[in-house]
């Protein structure tokens, strides 16, 4: 099975004054946290062993979190950023390609990460990243991150956004010197290389990234 890496180490400053008292990933989105959300994705596509990473108020997330088959990758110190999180978190991971998820979003439609293992062909990829039009991304600001040609192949701008979801190969992570950086170093060596991927998710998403995207996430869930 599948390892799965949540990230759930960030300040949430987009998210104020709702992640004054709490860690963005312990908000809720209809009655539950984006948290749970995350996680009954990563538990229904069978991902095991499943690490969140902590640093702002990481022992809320620790508590939340106790009693279930979940590690806590603490970054007590200093935030690692999502490249050098995933680092830390390599030996509760274990070797291999894993499945990566950022909780600060909202999806309806089929599971993504069971869709990214379908889609996944270790022969031609490094990274399979999951992608949604900019039309079709709810709460969305700004512009997208990749284009895809008909191959599936990504690059840089374009008119799809990241889903935050994805399957990377992790051996190139002990090549970069910095504790701290983020994936898209390595995203943009696996473009270089003709090995970085995307997949579109077919149905709804929703980022959840400040408090007037709540109430846009939950007509989504409820739609």
């Amino acid at each position: 099975m599948p390892a799965l890496m949540i990230f759930a180490a960030g300040f949430g400053t987009r998210m104020r004054p709702l992640t004054d008292d709490r860690p963005k990933p312990l908000v809720q989105v209809g009655g539950r946290t984006l948290l749970d959300r995350a996680l009954d994705i990563g538990i229904q596509a069978g991902a095991a062993p499943v690490v969140v990473n902590t640093h702002y108020l990481g022992a809320q997330v620790a508590d939340h979190l106790a009693g279930r088959d979940v590690a806590i990758s603490p970054e007590p110190d200093l935030i690692l950023d999502t490249g050098g999180g995933l680092r830390r978190a390599l030996p509760m991971l274990g070797a291999g390609p894993v499945m990566t998820l950022n909780p600060d979003v909202v999806w309806s439609g089929p599971n993504v990460l069971s869709a990214l293992q379908a889609a996944w062909d270790g022969d031609r990829m490094d990274a399979l990243l999951a992608l949604v039009p900019v039309a079709r991304a709810t709460a969305r600001k700004g512009a997208g991150d990749f284009a895809m040609d008909q191959a599936g192949r990504i690059s840089r701008q374009g008119d799809h956004v990241y889903a935050g979801a994805q399957i990377i190969r992790t051996d190139a992570l002990h090549d970069i010197p910095d504790p701290v950086f983020s994936l898209n170093l390595l995203w943009d060596r696996m473009i270089a290389d003709g090995r970085a991927f995307g997949m579109v998710h077919p149905g709804g998403w929703c980022d959840v990234g400040y408090p007037e995207a709540i109430p846009m996430a939950e007509a989504l869930l409820d739609a």
